[in-house]
């Protein structure tokens, strides 16, 4: 696993957060939803006797299950990240690594709060994924 791989694992665990915050949220929804009378003449052995929204209330319980575990695991691993960058002896490459890894700025943003230009700020991005060093 490159540097760069190693960095990017936040922000994939971070994403795969969100989505599932949405799936929740869609569940959430159609939970509430009511739906329509479906009268029987006779019965049917077949159907469920389940309220539908039992299904739904089901599916946000194991979603939210895997937020916890996904949360969970997403700590740690930014913890790692941040100790495995204090690491580095230049403060301008654990600025860069910080700004583009952990928190998710843009190029642009990342030289304006590095107070330098976008192409100073990949140098030094460079610079930091070549003395960076992946976690035992």
């Amino acid at each position: 696993m490159t540097a760069k791989e190693y960095l990017s694992q936040a922000k994939q665990l971070n994403d795969a957060v969100n989505k599932l915050l949405n799936d929740r949220d869609y569940w959430r929804d159609l939970s509430k939803k009511v739906s329509g009378s479906n009268f029987e003449e006779h019965f049917n052995s077949n159907r469920t006797s389940e309220a539908p929204f039992v299904r739904c209330l089901d599916r946000i319980d194991e979603i939210e299950r895997d937020i916890d575990r996904k949360v969970s695991a997403l700590v740690d691993l930014r913890t790692e990240i941040n100790k495995a960058i204090d690491t580095l002896a230049d403060f301008r490459e654990q600025l860069v690594l910080r700004c583009r890894y952990l928190d998710g700025c843009s190029w642009e943003k990342t030289a304006r709060v590095m107070a330098v230009s976008i192409r100073t700020a990949h140098r030094i991005h460079e610079k930091a994924l070549k003395h960076f060093s992946i976690p035992e």
